[in-house]
C-alpha cells in the first residue's frame, strides 16, 4: 500500500549518524553482523550503564582494535545497534499493518503484536534501547521516529477499515493504541508484572475496539 513507509528509509535511520560503510562484502558484512549480535547480548545482558566498546569487543572474542575498525566509536556502534532493532521491528509490523481488510485482520494485528511479547529477550532489548533513549536526544529521537511510522501505519490501517472517520481520529486512535501495546509489554513481558488470562482478555477486548469491528 502506498499509505504504509517502507521500513528501509524509516526515520530511525535518518535520525542517526551515519556509520561508515566497513568490511565490505560478504564476509565483512558477516563480520559486522557478529559484531552487533555480540553488542546486542551485552545490552541485554549488562544494561546499558556496562555497554562499553571493551565489553562488545570481549563478548565477540575480538580484539578491541577489530571492533574499532568496524565501529570507531561508541556513538556509531549504538547507532547501528539501534537501526538494526529498530528496522527489524519496523519489518515485522509492516505485513502486518498493510494486510487488506479480511475478517479477522485486526484480531490478528493484535494477537501477533501481544505474542511478540512473550519473547524475554526483545522485550528486554527494548527496555534497554528506551533507557538509552532517556539518556541520549540522539537515540531519542531515533525511537520517535520509528514511533512516528508505527503510528501512521496504524492510521492508514484505520482508514481502510473505516474511511469515514475524520484523520485525526485515526491518528488519536493509532496513538491509543500504540501507547496500550508497548505499555502492555512493560507488564506482560515480566518486567515490571505478570500476565493472567483475565487481563490478557481485557486487554484484547480495548486494542479490538481501537482499531473498530
Amino acid at each position: 500500500m502506498s499509505t504504509t513507509p517502507d521500513p528501509a528509509s524509516s526515520a530511525p535511520s535518518a535520525a542517526l549518524p551515519a556509520t561508515p560503510a566497513r568490511g565490505r562484502g560478504r564476509k565483512g558484512a558477516e563480520r559486522r553482523e557478529a559484531l552487533l549480535d555480540a553488542a546486542e547480548e551485552v545490552l541485554v545482558a549488562e544494561g546499558g550503564p556496562e555497554w562499553t566498546m571493551r565489553a562488545v569487543a570481549a563478548a565477540a572474542g575480538v580484539r578491541l582494535g577489530h571492533l574499532q575498525y568496524y565501529f570507531p566509536t561508541h556513538a556509531e556502534l549504538v547507532a547501528a545497534v539501534l537501526e538494526r532493532v529498530l528496522r527489524r521491528s519496523a519489518e515485522r509490523l509492516a505485513p502486518l499493518l498493510s494486510a487488506d481488510d479480511a475478517p479477522g485482520a485486526a484480531a490478528g494485528v493484535v494477537t501477533t503484536l501481544l505474542a511478540e511479547q512473550e519473547d524475554a529477550r526483545l522485550m528486554r532489548l527494548f527496555v534497554e534501547v528506551w533507557a538509552l533513549a532517556a539518556r541520549d536526544a540522539t537515540v531519542a529521537a531515533a525511537v520517535r521516529g520509528f514511533y512516528g511510522d508505527y503510528r501512521t501505519q496504524v492510521a492508514a490501517f484505520l482508514a481502510r477499515r473505516h474511511p469515514d472517520l475524520p484523520e485525526e481520529e485515526r491518528r488519536a486512535r493509532a496513538g491509543v493504541f500504540i501507547m496500550l501495546i508497548e505499555g502492555a509489554s512493560l507488564f506482560r513481558s515480566g518486567v515490571a508484572g505478570e500476565r493472567d488470562a483475565a487481563t490478557d482478555e481485557a486487554l484484547l477486548r480495548t486494542a479490538l475496539a481501537l482499531l473498530g469491528p
